[in-house]
């Protein structure tokens, strides 16, 4: 088919088809919007959307198209996509990043090549082409070495050259299509994607998908005035990146984070085959393959358990308004209601309706919503009066001695509020900003918002103490659990002239459990404790945690000593004193026992060291004449002693059965003994 031809066809298929407008998007927070497109399409039209690139994953994976008017999708076409490695590799040679016009040229071996340089016209076939890099004493070079049709080699200095040209139309024409697909991959250039139909007549057609977006953003303005309720306003900031108008949408917002990912869908993918020969002169053996089976998956249903929200006491005004000269003053008392705020009145236009989303939240602006292209807008989706009041709140892990002013809201609004930043608003002037999570209905916060330099609060370590609390005897063993009790006092100064209330943070310690008092609430991470301060007063407030210790010793290891104090403890009751004193009596015995044994043993070693010192000296007599008389009196001493021996070491074997005796006793007692 001849090129202008074809080209032709292209612009009349263009030509007849239609374009659907935007009519409804909804934004998410994680990146993605969902797009509504519809339109009437006239008869024999097809429908043509543009999209970006790196639209056409998420386009493909989630177009749905719905046509009312009694015919059927019949396809959807689109520009294809290949990879730029693959295509790149289809040519016979390659450019890189900093490849030199010599490399180039030397992979084009055997090419005819028309060169000019200086006027001259050089025609040749390419033999080999290199580069010879700069040094001190030459510039850099690049040389051709190509063959005359003479026969003749000629090297040709490609720096002088001022044109090139080869001689193969194909080749010249494979250079330009290598440096078009180049160019295309670093283009932005949109995609096509057209809708084909079987209806002949006009037809009412809705195309809905998914592509990436900007994500939409929150913002809050807190606004005290001179109710009791602060109000909260919320504004959404949404960004058409899209290209294209908007033109009187349709506009949710939803608040969530479903799962979203990225299929490659758009880009041809080849997949590599391996390489299978039958074999030469050898039987096939059979192959068994092996069956299937079914895993059974369990499904464990979980019950979500909505919490009702709770009537909050009145506010505690806790206000930084804007004294004389500019400095800021504190004012009125944290239990009055301060009389001279500045009434707030809204003036924001009709807000947007909220609705649970499955476990998302929707915002649906109510009004037809106008954003040109590559333009952005802040609509109003939330205007609310909430149950709040004001206090302080400190932490050690602020690193401050001061406490943060904050304002503790409750979600009473029946809607989920998205996470973003909060301007708070006091006395008709700017008080701080804080960041809130997403919150849902019924659920609590607190938003810090400033610095507090009216209070300072300073921690201390009191006490320290070790506690016993209980001991145990079973199946010969003593379980003890000692409990460590830790003080730490907060020192509240309000040197302001009004009262406060203080929330004083603490860590949960996993080891450690709270004595005494119960906090206002707990988070995953800290206790938080509320504490009212007078105006001008300084309150102390202890917190005491404690840690129990628990410890497992055998009974037979225990002295007479340590199981009499276990027998002293007033604690004890007497039934345990009656079944303890027995063991305490045998361990006595066992002690007597062992050192009357310890003794003999003492005495047996010394009497053997005597009779060894005997024998030497009657060794040493018997060679000296006239100490017969003297071998004769050590003679009767050591038979003397070997008697003595006779008899310790029969007392030493009655201690021993004694001993083993006593132990045997213990162990029967201690087996049978439970208190």
């Amino acid at each position: 088919m001849l090129p202008g031809l074809w080209v032709g066809i292209l612009a009349a298929g263009v030509a007849a088809a239609a374009e659907l407008p935007v009519r409804k998007v909804v934004v998410y927070k994680h990146g993605i919007g969902f797009f509504e497109r519809a339109g009437r399409v006239a008869p024999g039209e097809a429908v043509r959307l543009d999209f970006k690139a790196g639209d056409m994953n998420d386009l493909l994976k989630s177009l749905t198209i719905e046509e009312r008017g009694g015919g059927r999708v019949t396809g959807v076409r689109y520009d294809s996509s290949e990879p730029l490695e693959r295509k790149l590799g289809e040519f016979p040679f390659a450019i890189g990043g900093s490849s030199s016009l010599a490399a180039i040229l030397d992979q084009l071996k055997g090419s005819r090549l028309e060169l000019r340089a200086g006027g001259e016209r050089v025609e040749g076939t390419i033999v080999a082409a290199r580069l010879t890099p700069a040094s001190q004493a030459q510039p850099e070079k690049q040389e051709l070495l190509l063959m005359l049709d003479s026969g003749d080699l000629r090297s040709v200095d490609l720096l002088g050259a001022t044109g090139l040209r080869f001689g193969d139309a194909r080749l010249q024409a494979q250079l330009r299509e290598y440096l078009a697909a180049l160019g295309q991959a670093r283009s932005r250039e949109k995609r096509g994607v057209i809708i084909e139909s079987s209806a002949a007549g006009a037809r009412e057609l809705t195309a809905n998908y998914v592509i990436p977006a900007a994500a939409w953003k929150s913002s809050y303005r807190l606004v005290f005035g001179a109710g009791p309720e602060p109000l909260l306003e919320g504004w959404a900031i949404v960004d058409n990146t899209t290209g294209e108008d908007w033109t009187n949408i349709s506009l949710s917002l939803v608040s969530g984070l479903p799962v979203s990912f990225v299929s490659r869908l758009y880009e041809p993918r080849y997949v590599t085959r391996p390489t299978a020969e039958l074999p030469e002169n050898r039987s096939q053996r059979p192959m068994v393959h092996a069956g299937a089976f079914q895993q059974e998956r369990d499904r464990d249903e979980v019950r979500a358990k909505a919490a009702d929200g709770r009537n909050e006491p009145a506010p505690k005004p806790l206000m930084m308004a804007l004294a004389p000269g500019g400095r800021l003053r504190q004012e009125a008392a944290a239990e009055a209601v301060i009389q001279d705020r500045v009434d707030f009145t809204s003036t924001l236009a009709e807000t947007a309706a909220g609705r649970e989303l499955g476990d998302l939240f929707e915002y649906r602006i109510g009004h037809p919503v106008s954003i040109r292209k590559n333009e952005s807008a802040m609509l109003p989706f939330l205007q609310q009066r909430l149950r709040g009041r004001k206090l302080l709140i400190f932490s050690e892990a602020h690193g401050s001695q001061h406490p943060l002013a904050a304002v503790e809201i409750t979600n009473s609004s029946g809607q989920t509020l998205d996470g973003g930043a909060v301007t708070v608003i006091d006395a008709g002037a700017y008080a701080g900003e804080s960041l809130m999570e997403t919150l849902k209905a019924g659920d609590k916060r607190l938003l810090s918002y400033a610095v507090d330099l009216g209070a300072r609060i300073t921690t201390a370590f009191d006490t320290e103490s070790v506690l016993q609390r209980d001991f145990r005897f079973r199946r010969g063993l003593l379980t003890t659990r000692t409990a460590v009790r830790e003080v730490k006092t907060f020192t509240i100064r309000n040197v302001d002239a009004r009262a406060k209330t203080v929330i004083l943070e603490t860590p949960v310690r996993p080891e450690y459990k709270l004595v005494g008092g119960k906090p206002a609430e707990t988070t995953a991470t800290a206790r938080r404790f509320e504490v009212g301060v007078a105006a001008g007063a300084t309150e102390k407030f202890p917190v005491t945690e404690e840690r129990v210790v628990e410890n497992a010793i055998s009974l037979t290891n225990l002295t007479p000593d340590v199981l009499a104090s276990y027998i002293s403890n007033r604690n004890l009751d007497e039934t345990a004193r009656k079944k303890l004193e027995p063991l305490a009596a045998l361990k006595r015995q066992v002690a007597a026992a062992a050192t009357d044994l310890q003794q003999v043993q003492v005495e047996i070693q010394e009497l053997f060291r005597d009779q060894e010192r005997l024998r030497s000296n009657i060794s040493s007599l018997n060679s000296v004449s006239g100490q017969q008389q003297r071998v004769q009196e050590y003679a009767q001493r050591l038979a003397a002693q070997e008697a003595q021996l006779a008899a310790m070491r029969d007392r030493k074997a009655e201690l021993e059965k004694r001993k083993t005796a006593l132990e045997r006793q213990i162990n029967d007692l201690v087996e049978a003994l439970e208190i």
